[in-house]
């Protein structure tokens, strides 16, 4: 078992869409943008932290735009309701298990504190962005082991390069009844005589085994008939990222962020009663300047008759990037002796 050495799904020789990846075939192919993890393992303790920086500056003086959308809302978030008012990022993403989150926010408005001096006194207070998904199954998560400390180390470590699978966030995470985790994907896209980026990352803790599919594979249903088990609910959720330096007002970034809904179905998903299901997405062409001082700002955008690539390249990178997860996880003993193996153990199948 899990004698494959594929961890990507191309590795495999598959090939999701028809975009080309970026050179990191992730989200960090959008210059700026960077990814760090804290993670905790062993034993019953399976969890941890996941950072998205959308750009290397102070993100509260240099704020990016952005939008979210929630496709099930079975799901526990903080700082989307002003995301989606004012259409701004204005802190890190960061990623945890459920009942860390408010333990995340804190650590988050702290960092930012410590950063913004003035936060709270000359000027507003600052808005933190945390989602979740429930590790449960394989971290003892009632136990609350997230720290402050580890937010800190997700955020100072972030680099651009993504490392996959049983990591950070993603430590205790299952996806279609296996090993889920952190997955990421990128689309190079050519308009007129520039070159932009969409990448993505997902925090993958969703799906029922039977309704897996890899790359047009029914592999699931080949799983669950290997396995002989019942079929299991479609609980759990999924977290994904969009990253872009694609020229969009909110409304366009809005308009891409629900492709993403079209990768997660690829893989199999329909988007279950007990599945936590949302996009944050944000694009880096556009800033908001904290202390603006003119009335009137200029902004681009892409031409509405050309947000089709666009479109393709947040459901084929989302697709990709949730197989990903899965490829790079180890398969994992954690709470109660509960196990989750990893998709490498079945690649035999497809």
């Amino acid at each position: 078992m899990n004698t494959s050495p594929a961890r990507r799904l191309r590795d495999l020789g598959l090939v999701v869409g028809e975009l080309k990846p970026g050179a990191r075939n992730a989200i960090t192919d959008v210059p700026g943008v960077a990814v760090g993890h804290a993670t905790l393992k062993g034993g019953s303790v399976n969890t941890g932290v996941t950072a998205v920086l959308p750009h290397g500056g102070n993100v509260f003086r240099d704020k990016v735009a952005a939008t979210s959308i929630v496709f099930n809302g079975f799901g526990k978030t903080i700082g989307l309701v002003q995301v989606d008012e004012l259409g701004a990022i204005e802190t890190p993403i960061l990623l945890t298990n459920t009942l860390s989150v408010g333990t995340a926010a804190e650590a988050l408005v702290r960092y930012k504190l410590r950063r913004n001096p003035e936060i709270g006194v000359t000027t507003g207070t600052v808005n933190p962005v945390v989602g979740e998904c429930n590790d449960s199954f394989l971290n003892d998560i009632r136990s609350l082991h997230v720290k402050a400390s580890h937010i800190d180390e997700a955020i100072s470590t972030a680099t651009a390069d993504v490392v996959q699978g049983a990591v950070g966030a993603g430590t205790g995470m299952s996806a279609y009844g296996l090993k889920g985790g952190i997955g990421s994907a990128s689309r190079r896209l050519d308009l007129g005589q520039a070159t932009y980026h969409l990448g993505i990352l997902v925090l993958a803790n969703f799906g029922r085994t039977e309704d897996l599919t890899v790359a047009g594979h029914p592999l699931g249903r080949r799983i669950a008939e290997a396995r002989r088990a019942k079929a299991t609910p479609d609980a759990g959720s999924i977290i994904i990222v969009l990253a872009t330096d694609l020229p969009l007002s909110e409304r366009q970034l809005r308009r891409v962020a629900k492709r993403t809904s079209v990768g997660l179905a690829r893989t199999g998903s329909h988007l279950g009663h007990g599945s936590g299901d949302l996009c944050i997405a944000f694009t880096t062409a556009n800033r908001i300047a904290h202390d603006e001082r003119k009335a009137v700002i200029a902004w681009q955008a892409l031409a509405e008759t050309r947000i089709d690539p666009a479109f393709r390249a947040a459901a084929e990178a989302t697709e990709e990037a949730v197989i990903d997860a899965m490829l790079a996880a180890d398969p994992m003993v954690g709470r109660d002796g509960n196990r989750r193996d990893s998709l490498r153990d079945f690649l035999n199948l497809l």
